[in-house]
């Protein structure tokens, strides 16, 4: 029993409409950037929600984010219209990005708590799909159905291993496979070349066994 990888099933838009939508925000076209910016919206809390840390999340709901992340998505939207420098889920991704590190900053800092690290991982719904795609990536390709359970062990032993993960390795899992994102957008976003965010990609598989298999020898 397997798990294949399918880009199709990126937490992302397609592409091909959001370009038809960023034609027509340029055009000056207020229906359009509203649409353009809604349609993002699953994705971004999916994201947020996997990064923002649990003790956070009891303070700050993860819909207050969204929204400041679109709010300033809007702000800043002509500045991107005129030089779309990356592909808007990616830019968009990224203003998320510094949200959650602003959050992370403002509510660990008054509890006199570390900010380096993103923290637990949240998995529910679809992402636990993920996680078990992650522990297919991890297991043996030929298992048989009676070993099929060995997949759903290491499934519950990821989700706390990768919590200890550099935060390099950490990050790029979260991309691969739980947000689903093509290993062009991965290195899009590590700013590296594309051979070389497969090699991240191998490496972080490889440290997250490594974890496993100190932690539970069994499942070597």
């Amino acid at each position: 029993m397997g798990y294949t990888k399918d880009m199709s099933k990126s937490i992302w838009p397609d592409g091909t409409q959001t370009a038809a939508l960023i034609e027509r925000a340029k055009e000056g076209n207020p229906q359009a950037v509203e649409s353009l910016l809604d349609r993002h919206r699953d994705a971004l809390r999916r994201m947020i929600q996997l990064r923002l840390d649990q003790k956070i999340q009891r303070r700050v709901d993860v819909s207050d984010v969204v929204q400041e992340v679109l709010i300033e998505a809007n702000r800043r939207l002509k500045d991107y219209l005129d030089n779309p420098v990356m592909a808007f889920h990616l830019w968009v991704r990224q203003i998320a990005k510094d949200r959650i590190i602003d959050a992370h900053r403002r509510h660990r800092v008054s509890a006199k708590r570390s900010i380096d690290r993103e923290q637990p991982l949240v998995v529910s719904g679809d992402n636990d799909h993920s996680t078990m795609e992650l522990a297919g990536a991890l297991c043996d390709p030929s298992l048989t159905p009676a070993a099929a359970a060995t997949q759903r062990e290491i499934a519950q032993q990821i989700e706390a291993a990768i919590e200890v993960l550099p935060t390099i390795d950490r990050e790029i899992l979260l991309m691969r496979h739980y947000e689903q994102m093509s290993n062009q957008d991965i290195a899009a976003v590590l700013e590296l070349t594309e051979p070389a965010a497969s090699m991240r990609y191998l490496r972080a598989l490889r440290r997250l066994r490594e974890i496993i298999d100190q932690a539970h020898p069994s499942s070597s």
